[in-house]
């Protein structure tokens, strides 16, 4: 009950915009954060794999594949092993996961690992002879001879690590079971995982949304008097709050938290046309505009989550008036891709729409949103400015589908004598078939640090 009551009051809380996106400090203080324990998190995403397997067999169909071979090996983990054999420990020398278009049958789903984990049997036909020799081999073999598939699907190549992640060993492995004739049918997986991973499910929605809230609340914190104290705090000990307190909430980060600091009279450094990561021993002082990017994972999921902050000078109550106009053409870009977007548009068709509306209103944009979902840099199409030369650039995003919509503008600050700032934000958001919607309030104001 003390759960449902907490959810209950977490989605509530949602639901009216809790966000934070001025320095607010009379607010209630945000909803405490209860992850459900471990258990629950296998209970629940069991549940979800459960499902993701009765949708796979269209998704063979579609992209053409009979047979789909998965390939676990122990230090080496595949990064697909979670979401088709689920998110227990696999600590076998290679365990292989196996689904077949059984035609009339439907899906068929087989694992033969190195031990046999009695989990499996729900979602698989184990197969496990320990002692006999060869035996993985032989029953792999089997299958093959058994469904006769006109093609078998690995993860041989593609443009994400998720993608390519047979290792040549296993490919040896596999070779060598199959025979010959049969490797004559191996064909990459790459189209089939992008779609069953970009692939979103209703259950999936409300705990996402609280995970996003988590990320939301975390970084109202790390920019506040809490952690921050001008000219004293650096930004090494922003990033280590932000891994702490990630910690203590039961989730970790699936990257390093990145602040970056932009200070008036100070030319910006850059990294591949992007704002450079700042040093960890640069002191906060007043006057500065901090950036943070920060994302934590639970049950599967992960969040990708950036805010910008200025530190009051001694007499400001509010940001410089070319700041906020700054951060108002960030939000002009985030409305240009969010209405554009739409199920079955390219993201390439996206991108070029949004940036047309940009180059109209004469602000300088750039645009690098990707999927959200079972990985932060996840699958899927991709609306950013390398999109027209992308592969996948051309596919249909998909509705449900999460996306980060990541991007930024350069803006001529005149309190800052005409100094360039980058605006940068980053929101996770879900298509609709209306545009994306975002899953907490987006930022409409800078975050206020410091001042009398």
């Amino acid at each position: 009950m003390l759960r449902t009551l907490l959810l209950g009051s977490i989605l509530l809380c949602l639901a009216a915009g809790c966000a934070h996106p001025g320095r607010t400090p009379t607010s209630p203080p945000p909803p405490s954060w209860e992850p459900l324990n471990q258990t629950e998190q296998f209970s629940l995403r069991e549940d979800w794999l459960a499902q993701k397997h009765a949708l796979l067999l269209p998704m063979m169909r579609k992209h053409r594949v009979e047979m789909w071979i998965v390939v676990h090996e122990e230090f080496s983990a595949d990064p697909l092993t979670e979401f088709v054999a689920g998110p227990r420990p696999f600590a076998g020398n290679r365990d292989l996961f196996v689904f077949v278009d059984a035609k009339q049958a439907g899906l068929a789903a087989y694992a033969i690992p190195s031990y046999p984990e009695e989990h499996l049997r729900r979602f698989f036909q184990v197969t496990f002879q320990p002692g006999a020799k060869d035996w993985q081999k032989n029953a792999l073999a089997a299958l093959v001879a058994q469904h006769a598939p006109a093609t078998i699907a690995l993860s041989l190549e593609g443009r994400r690590g998720a993608e390519r992640s047979l290792t040549h060993a296993s490919y040896q492995f596999l070779a060598q079971a199959v025979g010959p004739q049969a490797v004559q049918r191996f064909v990459p997986a790459g189209p089939l995982i992008e779609e069953y991973l970009d692939t979103r499910l209703p259950g999936e929605f409300a705990h996402y949304q609280r995970l996003v809230q988590l990320t939301a609340d975390l970084v109202a914190r790390a920019f506040s008097p809490e952690v921050i104290t001008p000219g004293t705090t650096t930004l090494g000990e922003v990033r280590r709050f932000l891994y702490d307190q990630g910690g203590r909430h039961g989730l970790s980060t699936w990257f390093q938290p990145d602040l970056r600091l932009q200070r008036a009279g100070t030319p910006n450094a850059l990294s591949g046309g992007f704002l450079s990561v700042s040093p960890e021993s640069l002191v906060i002082q007043p006057g500065d505009l901090l950036h943070v990017d920060f994302g934590l994972t639970y049950l599967g999921l992960n969040s990708d989550y950036q805010r910008m902050a200025y530190v009051l000078r001694p007499g400001e109550t509010q940001a410089p008036p070319g700041l906020t106009a700054a951060l108002k053409n960030t939000s002009a870009l985030q409305d240009a891709v969010m209405s554009s977007a739409r199920p079955g548009k390219t993201a390439a068709e996206v991108y070029e729409e949004a940036m047309a509306q940009m180059k109209a209103r004469g602000i300088e944009a750039q645009i690098y949103s990707h999927p959200l979902g079972n990985h932060g840099h996840a699958l899927g199409p991709s609306i950013d400015f390398r999109s027209t030369q992308q592969q996948g650039a051309h596919q249909p995003l998909r509705p449900g589908s999460y996306l980060a919509v990541e991007l930024n503008t350069k803006t001529a600050v005149p309190e800052w004598d005409g100094q360039q700032v980058f605006m940068m934000e980053e929101d996770p958001a879900h298509l609709t078939a209306d545009g994306y919607r975002f899953f907490v309030q987006r930022q409409e104001a800078l975050l206020l640090i410091g001042g009398n």
